[in-house]
C-alpha cells in the first residue's frame, strides 16, 4: 500500500514538474514567428486566388496574360507558405519538447498546423504533377483559406487541449460565415468557363 502511494506521488510530482518547465522564450518567439509568416502567407495566396475568381467571374478583364501572372504569383507564395509553416511547425515542436517535455502531443492546434503544412505541399504536389492547372491551383487556394481559418482560429474553440482559448459564439459565427463564403467562390470557380465572362467568347464580342 505504501508502494503504491509512494508511486502515485512521484506520478504527480513528474505532473507537476512538466508543468512547471521554464520556457524559453527566444525559441518560442522564432516558432511562432516563422508560423506568423506562412499562416499569413496561405491568406495572401487565398486572396490573389478570390481576385482570379472575381475579375474572371463577373468582369471580362482577366485575359490570359493576367490570369497566368495570378496563377504564378500564387504558386510562389505558397511554395514561402509551405517553407515556413513547416520550419514554424517544427521549431514549435522542438520548444515544446525542452518546455513539455514531448515534442508532439496531437494537440488540436498542433493538428492545425500540420494540416496547413499538408495542404500546402498537396497544393505543390498537384500542380508538379500536373493534376491541376489554373483554375485548379486557385479553387486549391482558396480553399486555403479554409484550412488556415480553421486551424488557426477555429482549434482555439474547442476548448480542449493547451491552446484552447475558450468558445465565443460571436467568433463561432463569424468563422462560419467565413467558410460559407470560401466555398462559394470555390463553387464558381469549378463552373465550366463558358460561364465566366472573361472567357466567354461571345460575351467579348
Amino acid at each position: 500500500m505504501g508502494g503504491l502511494n509512494w508511486f502515485s506521488l512521484r506520478c504527480r510530482c513528474r505532473q507537476l514538474q512538466f508543468r512547471l518547465r521554464p520556457v524559453d522564450e527566444r525559441e518560442h518567439g522564432e516558432a511562432v514567428g516563422r508560423r506568423a509568416l506562412g499562416y499569413p502567407s496561405t491568406f495572401v495566396a487565398g486572396f490573389l486566388a478570390l481576385i482570379y475568381i472575381v475579375r474572371g467571374f463577373f468582369t471580362k478583364t482577366l485575359d490570359a496574360d493576367t490570369g497566368k501572372s495570378l496563377a504564378r504569383m500564387i504558386y510562389g507564395i505558397v511554395c514561402f507558405a509551405t517553407l515556413f509553416s513547416f520550419v514554424g511547425t517544427v521549431l514549435g515542436g522542438i520548444w515544446a519538447d525542452q518546455s513539455w517535455g514531448r515534442f508532439w502531443g496531437w494537440d488540436p492546434k498542433e493538428n492545425g498546423a500540420l494540416i496547413i503544412v499538408l495542404w500546402n505541399a498537396l497544393i505543390l504536389h498537384l500542380r508538379w504533377g500536373g493534376l491541376i492547372r489554373e483554375r485548379g491551383l486557385v479553387n486549391c487556394a482558396i480553399f486555403g483559406n479554409v484550412v488556415t481559418a480553421w486551424s488557426w482560429f477555429g482549434v482555439n474553440m474547442l476548448g480542449i487541449g493547451l491552446h484552447s482559448y475558450g468558445f465565443t459564439e460571436a467568433a463561432f459565427k463569424w468563422l462560419v460565415l467565413f467558410v460559407a463564403s470560401q466555398l462559394a467562390f470555390i463553387a464558381l470557380g469549378l463552373l465550366p468557363a463558358k460561364l465566366w465572362k472573361s472567357f466567354n467568347q461571345s460575351s467579348r464580342a
